[in-house]
């Protein structure tokens, strides 16, 4: 069979083009375990390509697959492209924009908070190919040393309030009587800031006791942490006479005030009277 030098021509542009193909093909590629970020951190989401060619003329695009339709980082045309950027990740995040060219197309994100838990995924897009990777990321935050107020007498009892703040994952709040056991209190309140980050409070009504201990406790059992505010209670509080005898003597205080108001108007009105009829 006879080869002319039109075919060579056409076999070696196939040739060519499939070279050029097969070197544009790579794989997106990261860590195999998730990522622990503590809140306030920066933490770095790695993600590369193998062979580590260059990803400047690349669409390097990370997501949050709790957000559709929106991107934590879009970098494309060798540029940053902010339209659709999830508005709590702006002025967070970035690349290691001098070592797109070795196939580094990891994010950093800093000042870590509790809404940047999730997963994430890694996309690259080159004129012929693609490729992505998904990572999670957990963050944890300890929160506030409880803070416990009085509220004054309730139903025979006497009221607590027990605030904690600045936590994540949610945690549990309970209340502890003295030999560490739980305490019947009313409905937890949870409440969850712009950040992520929780707020916990309840309210709970404890009786008079031989220590008159109590115990907030504020808990977490994903990252193992706790935090709690011991309060004592003076008996004095669990008593209600004083309270009834001074509102026993202030209403006599004003009874006493009214009729003695009430007799000096009767008398200058009288004494008017008098001289009037001389």
């Amino acid at each position: 069979m006879e080869t002319g030098p039109d075919s060579l021509f056409v076999t070696l542009l196939f040739l060519l083009h499939s070279s050029h193909s097969e070197s544009e093909k790579f794989e997106v590629l990261g860590p195999t375990d998730l990522i622990v970020a503590v809140a306030g951190d920066d933490i770095i989401l790695p993600c590369y390509l193998k062979p580590n060619i260059s990803a400047e003329d690349m669409t390097v695009d990370w997501l949050n697959l709790d957000f559709i339709g929106s991107h934590v980082y879009h970098y494309q045309n060798n540029k940053i492209i902010r339209d659709h950027q999830i508005l709590s990740y702006i002025e967070r995040t970035s690349l290691f924009k001098e070592e797109l060219w070795k196939g580094n197309t990891s994010l950093k994100l800093t000042r870590v908070q509790g809404t940047d838990e999730g997963f994430y995924k890694c996309v690259i897009q080159s004129k012929n190919w693609n490729g992505h990777f998904t990572i999670q990321v957990l963050v944890e935050a300890v929160g506030s040393k409880p803070v416990v107020s009085i509220e004054g007498h309730r139903e025979g009892g006497m009221g607590l309030l027990c605030e904690s703040e600045g936590w994540h994952p949610q945690p549990e709040l309970v209340w502890l009587d003295s030999k560490g056991d739980r305490l019947s209190a009313g409905p937890p309140e949870t409440h969850r800031d712009f950040k992520g980050f929780y707020k916990v409070k309840q309210h709970v009504i404890v009786q008079e006791t031989d220590t008159n201990r109590f115990t907030c406790r504020v808990q977490q059992s994903r990252i193992n942490e706790k935090m709690e505010t011991n309060v004592h209670l003076p008996s004095e509080l669990f008593d209600t006479t004083p309270w009834r005898i001074t509102s026993i003597v202030l209403c006599c205080l004003v009874a006493v005030t009214v009729i003695g108001s009430a007799l000096t108007i009767y008398r200058i009105r009288n004494k008017k009277g008098n001289v009037a009829m001389i």
